[in-house]
């Protein structure tokens, strides 16, 4: 049996329909990524599991126990938010020990909580502080060990990271990912950002206009999307329609394709004719925007060294992994 199960779950606000008919189910320890674009519905799922959102329909199962009568203060459940929501009068400590108080836990047992979650969150040194004392990051950190402390049965992230800049977000997922393997502690985070679902995840929920569109592995949803938008959302698919991909392939296809900008390879010479439109420098990646057959492609090239830079306009040739032209409705 799933530690987490959602059954049928729908959400609506009068005759906006938000998410319908929802299946999820979710192992004990998994980390799972609930993913897509904004509007989508995965804050509001999120909500809902932690009850801070009513549910139209559907069954939430936590271990086999209905959570959908239950107030959010009995599922047993942490959640962390985009914004910090530390109490501003309150010390690092004291946001973090509030959890403890509500739960009526006191004395040696709350400070010793206390403590083994500021060290978790390495913070043990800003316990005395105050939220303007501390950076970003720090914050976000605070809110982290608040939700650990109570040492929940699910732990929930809703965009958490997004706020912050690249290098303090980079050190956050791992910092998270090691505390939620060091507890075995079944976990749903939430995110727009492909990358950060991709490095984080145990497995993806795909997520667009109310619906899952697919669930698995990262490798699984970057190498096998089921449909156009899981190529164009998960990597920079080049997706074309059936009359460009039989121009590109020489050859009749009958339904649109998708191919990965790095599963096509630059030569001197070859059968596919190409010249070079473009190019855009991603730090260890080149990305060249190429013309082939009447067909602009998008192909990725590391970046070994200045020399292997093609100019715009340069004439080259292209060949195509044919493992890696993948067919999508």
């Amino acid at each position: 049996m799933s530690f987490l199960s959602i059954r049928g779950l729908h959400k609506s606000y009068g005759p906006t329909s938000i998410f319908s008919d929802i299946q999820c189910e979710i192992a004990q320890g998994e980390f799972v990524t609930l993913l897509g674009p904004s509007g989508c519905g995965k804050s509001t799922l999120l909500r809902c599991i932690a009850g801070l959102t009513p549910v139209n329909g559907g069954q939430i199962l936590l271990n086999g126990e209905d959570l959908v009568p239950q107030p959010p203060q009995k599922r047993g459940i942490g959640m962390v938010f985009q914004s910090y929501a530390l109490f501003p009068n309150m010390s690092v400590q004291q946001n973090v020990a509030f959890g403890l108080r509500m739960q009526k836990v006191g004395g040696a047992e709350a400070q010793k909580r206390v403590d083994e979650a500021l060290a978790m969150v390495e913070l043990s040194e800003f316990a005395k502080r105050y939220p303007h004392q501390l950076s970003g990051g720090q914050c976000q950190r605070v809110a982290l060990a608040r939700s650990l402390v109570t040492r929940p049965r699910l732990l929930l992230l809703d965009e958490p990271l997004s706020a912050l800049d690249a290098r303090i977000r980079k050190h956050l997922r791992e910092q998270i990912r090691q505390i939620q393997r060091e507890l075995g502690l079944t976990t749903i985070f939430v995110t727009h950002d492909q990358e950060e679902a991709l490095v984080m995840s145990d497995r993806i929920v795909l997520m667009n206009q109310g619906r899952i569109v697919q669930s698995g592995d990262a490798e699984t949803l970057y190498t096998a999307p089921v449909d156009a938008f899981a190529a164009g959302f998960i990597g920079n698919y080049n997706l074309l329609d059936a009359t460009a991909a039989s121009l590109l392939l020489q050859r009749p296809v009958a339904s649109r394709i998708a191919i990965r900008p790095e599963a096509i390879q630059l030569h001197a010479e070859g059968a596919i004719a190409a010249q070079i439109r473009s190019h855009s420098l991603l730090g260890n990646v080149i990305r060249y925007r190429v013309e082939a057959r009447g067909v602009e492609l998008l192909v990725d090239v590391l970046n070994r060294s200045a020399e292997d830079l093609h100019p715009n306009g340069r004439q080259l040739a292209l060949s195509i992994d044919p493992a890696s032209i993948c067919e999508v409705a």
